[in-house]
């Protein structure tokens, strides 16, 4: 349930209590910019992010700001339902291997660009030649589909309590978004200068008119970059149920679930159209499905959304980082976390103590994120980890 802060020009909404200072600050900035329509609301999993809180969700007319979508566009979920009840661990070990073979992981691309019909087409009514970014980053961008990233990217093998194995994959849109997002979010400082700085250069929250080109063509890039992400997502998932039915033949597969959590659009709230920024958020309409993860430690949910109006038809968009990264290498233990995951018989990716970054108590408490957004989602399955590759 959300409580309410309102000592700014806006309200901010939070599922998150227990908010840290730091994420506290950006949410307030939020609050009093300008293109602020309604409130922000904050999710169960919210920490700091560059300008505006992983894990927010902001409306804005006539205007949109590149860091309140972050620099990986498009990054989002996607998991599917196999028709296998069980997998042993030989044979999670040797399905791990393949993916492992044909994904690349981490900064690795593929040797040869992929065909291209694995890429996006450009948004109707332009050409690739029209959205200057992505042209020049096409070439590149071929090589790249299809591949994992580094970081919190993942690829999951689960078991469901619906009684049956998933597969769960978390990737963004690699560098292509990367390139995409720090070109605007420069065109847009630049533009918040000649506008004598109507929002403190600090707040990181720099933003372009969306009926000006630079806008206009934001949108247009970013949106690629979202559609990128998902066929990067597609061609993966296409990879490991290939592995998947190599080794655990014959097998059937339902329809892969999608989503994205760092992505502006346009919908209607607060009684008009806006553009809605979820920057580690994902969509959650009356009926609509969404992916919320844990670690690779724990559960991860597969969840109907309430489409509450107060959260912008908003939830979270995993458990959200209790550490920061170098902070969960200095101060995890390793060999507690390696148990931890071993006592769950989990093939998992914690090798050395860089790993720690990625380790189960670098992360909130998934069970007690997913309590705090009742009146936001309703379970549908929840998903254990069973084995774990980690970009």
């Amino acid at each position: 349930m959300e409580q309410t802060i309102t000592t700014e020009a806006k309200p901010i909404k939070l599922w998150l209590p227990d908010i840290d200072p730091d994420t506290l600050v950006q949410a307030k900035n939020l609050a009093n910019h300008p293109g602020l329509v309604g409130h922000v609301a904050i999710m169960p999993d919210a920490h700091v992010g560059y300008g505006m809180p992983i894990g927010g969700v902001a409306a804005t007319e006539g205007l949109v700001i590149p860091n309140a979508v972050g620099v990986d566009i498009g990054c989002g979920m996607c998991a599917v339902q196999t028709s296998l009840h069980e997998i042993s661990k030989k044979e999670l070990k040797t399905v791990m291997a393949g993916i492992r073979q044909q994904v690349p992981l981490g900064f690795k691309h593929h040797k040869k660009a992929q065909p291209p019909q694995y890429m996006p087409k450009p948004p109707q009514g332009m050409t690739l030649r029209e959205l200057p970014i992505v042209s020049r980053e096409y070439a590149s961008g071929r090589c790249q589909v299809g591949t994992l990233g580094g970081g919190n990217h993942f690829v999951e093998v689960q078991q469901g309590d619906d009684g049956y194995v998933w597969l769960m994959i978390h990737s963004g849109s690699r560098n292509i978004g990367y390139q995409v997002a720090n070109h605007y979010n420069k065109l847009a400082i630049e533009f918040n200068k000649k506008q004598g700085m109507p929002v403190p250069p600090g707040w990181q929250l720099s933003f372009l008119p969306i009926d000006s080109p630079q806008g206009r063509l934001y949108l247009a890039e970013m949106q690629y970059c979202v559609d990128f992400a998902l066929c990067n997502r597609t061609l993966m998932m296409e990879r490991v149920i290939d592995v998947l039915q190599q080794v655990c033949s014959p097998v059937q597969f339902a329809e892969m679930i999608n989503v994205a959590h760092n992505y502006a659009a346009f919908e209607h709230h607060f009684g008009q159209e806006v553009i809605v920024h979820r920057k580690g958020a994902t969509r959650a309409g009356a009926g609509e499905t969404g992916i919320i993860p844990g670690s690779q430690g724990t559960s991860s949910y597969i969840v109907s959304g309430k489409g509450n109006p107060e959260s912008l038809h908003s939830c979270s968009h995993g458990a959200g980082r209790r550490l920061g990264r170098k902070q969960a290498q200095r101060t995890l233990d390793l060999r507690s976390e390696v148990a931890m995951l071993e006592e769950q018989n989990i093939i998992h990716a914690i090798r050395s103590k860089r790993d720690l970054e990625e380790a189960a108590g670098a992360y909130k408490d998934i069970s007690e994120v997913i309590s705090r957004q009742k009146d936001l989602v309703n379970t549908v399955v929840k998903l254990k980890p069973l084995a774990v590759i980690k970009g």
